[in-house]
């Protein structure tokens, strides 16, 4: 048989129970946005905020880029593809430069090991 002091339903050190102790919850305004695959999400804002709410949110399902109009909803972004750091180099110097560049630090290198 159990306890007759436990108490039902509440684990130890469990907070308060119900809104009157942690204080009213802010009235909220849910705003519909529509990415370019048709997807609607609908966060919420406080009533107060809505006013400043931003133009476009991110789509929880594919991630592009939503907006409140569903008929002209955002381009997604194009992402540019990585580069790596040889490439780089290839846009800011010509095949001639690079030629010039190594041939003058192989050149320094030889008389180093000349010594």
């Amino acid at each position: 048989m159990a306890s007759g002091s436990a108490i039902r339903g509440s684990r130890v050190g469990a907070g308060p129970m119900g809104e009157a102790e942690r204080g009213d919850a802010a009235p909220r305004v849910w705003i519909s946005y529509w990415c370019a695959n048709g997807h609607e999400t609908r966060p919420s804002f406080a009533e107060e905020a809505a006013a400043d709410a931003p133009v476009t949110w991110d789509c929880p399902r594919c991630g592009y880029p939503a907006g409140q109009d569903p008929e002209a909803p955002p381009a997604p972004s194009r992402n540019e593809p990585y580069k790596t750091h040889l490439a780089y180099v290839k846009e800011r110097r010509s095949e001639e430069d690079g030629a010039a560049i190594l041939d003058e630090a192989l050149t320094a290198l030889r008389a180093r090991r000349g010594r």
